[in-house]
């Protein structure tokens, strides 16, 4: 007799992530239903389509932001080395890689991140 796949995270109902979590005090409760469900997430995978997501965001709404930009894609620098279990010559080639990208975006919406990039 085949077993039956079980689901993921807490079963529906279950409020105890809701009421014992360390960050129960500090969640709304529309975040702590996010919490719950997010807590049964399992990899980085979504994470870094998150921040690819509000990168794009950030360059479209607020270009000028330069250090909010450099501390998301530092972020997403080390999920996606983390996920990938990135050498440290690997590691050189997808910072270079992530500040080109950047240049050919940055640079035709005007931005000098050039310098920035560069420390």
């Amino acid at each position: 007799m085949p077993r039956e796949k079980q689901e993921r995270g807490a079963p529906k109902g279950n409020q105890n992530t809701g009421k014992h979590s360390f960050y129960s005090k500090v969640l709304d409760e529309a975040e702590k239903l996010d919490f719950e469900l997010a807590s049964g997430v399992e990899g980085i995978d979504d994470e870094i389509a998150l921040l690819r997501v509000k990168i794009k965001s950030l360059l479209e709404n607020d270009p000028e932001n330069i250090r909010l930009i450099m501390q998301v894609t530092n972020a997403l620098e080390r999920l996606v080395r983390t996920r990938y279990n990135i050498t440290k010559e690997q590691r050189k080639g997808l910072k270079e890689a992530i500040g080109n990208v950047l240049r050919d975006v940055a640079l035709p919406l005007g931005i000098g991140i050039g310098a920035t990039l560069n420390k």
